[in-house]
């Protein structure tokens, strides 16, 4: 195994707490016929708990797969763990340079170049300017945007976006790559280039800490898989094993009860 027992990300008894706010949008006529009822249930907000009392430990050097149907708060996992969101409940200690390729475009000026941007982000993520532009060519042949790198990113496709969002990422010297679902919007080829990449910096003792629906790359390059579940642990163990349990019960309950009464 490529990591040690130090512990570099550690959750204990995390909760998070949005509020939801249910009363539908009016016409602007019938909110001021009716103001006083429109803005005392407009402040009527339902709390909703997208995680509750997490405890995770992620050591160094270690590849933990995220999975879990839509809002089970993977999401919400890795935003809190990037200091993205702060948590409602609990302790979140994190140790390392954290590198974060979270929401498509976060942290890009769509009026800036996509030079300017790559510079500006590496610098955010902790290297110095002197460091980051030493780094761009890296960057810029990685994403493959050698064209485009002067062109304002509002110009840029989702995918052009995701290119250099992850060249950025994974050329800062990380300790910690958090990566979300976001890889899912490049191409075939360069989705393979970027898994051939994570590799190597598993290879380098890298911490990833990845989400993903592709069941297939947690077992191919996780060490431990994590099943969230309605905001909770579900399952944790070996990959193999949470990915059995994560399908066995997603299609237990997609296939829902046999034979007859209601559903």
């Amino acid at each position: 195994m490529p990591y040690n027992d130090q512990e570099v990300i550690a959750l204990d008894n995390i909760s998070k707490r949005y509020f939801l706010q249910h009363e539908r949008a009016r016409e602007l006529k019938t909110a001021l016929l009716h103001l006083p009822t429109y803005l005392k249930a407009s402040r009527a907000k339902e709390p909703f708990w997208a995680l509750r009392d997490i405890s995770l430990s992620v050591r160094q050097g270690e590849s933990v797969g995220i999975i879990g149907p839509n809002g089970a708060g993977k999401s919400t996992l890795l935003r809190i763990v990037s200091r993205l969101a702060p948590p409602t409940e609990g302790k979140l200690t994190v140790r390392g340079r954290v590198s974060p390729l979270l929401e498509l475009g976060a942290g890009f000026h769509p009026q800036l170049s996509g030079r300017d941007n790559a510079i500006l982000n590496a610098v955010l993520l902790g290297l110095s300017r002197k460091e980051a532009q030493e780094k761009l060519p890296e960057m810029v042949e990685f994403s493959e945007l050698r064209k485009f790198i002067d062109q304002p990113m509002r110009t840029y496709s989702s995918g052009m976006y995701v290119r250099l969002g992850f060249a950025v990422a994974v050329h800062v010297r990380p300790e910690i790559l958090l990566v979300d679902e976001v890889l899912a919007v490049g191409d075939a080829e360069f989705q393979r280039k970027c898994f051939d990449h994570i590799e190597k910096l598993r290879q380098d003792k890298v911490t990833i800490v990845l989400v993903t629906h592709d069941l297939e790359n947690v077992k191919r390059f996780c060490d431990r898989a994590v099943l969230l579940n309605h905001g909770v642990i579900a399952a944790e163990g070996k990959p193999q094993e949470v990915v059995d349990e994560y399908l066995s019960s997603h299609f237990e309950f997609s296939a829902g009860p046999t034979g007859g009464g209601d559903s």
